[in-house]
């Protein structure tokens, strides 16, 4: 059986990502499988990304 993993990633600790979160729920991400990440979009030094892709892969 295969997950459903979700990534959600707002550019500040200042800005809410409550958004992207409902939008996870309502296609059916459990909260378990969903990596947040808050900071800039400069760089790509995004631990949970990297946590996700690491789960991805298995």
């Amino acid at each position: 059986m295969s997950k459903t993993y979700g990534y959600v990633r707002v550019s500040s600790k200042d800005q809410n990502e409550d958004r992207q979160m409902i939008a996870m729920a309502e296609m059916g991400v459990l909260d378990e499988n969903i990596f947040i990440d808050k900071q800039s979009g400069k760089d790509f030094n995004r631990p949970q990304y990297k946590k996700l892709m690491t789960n991805i892969k298995g």
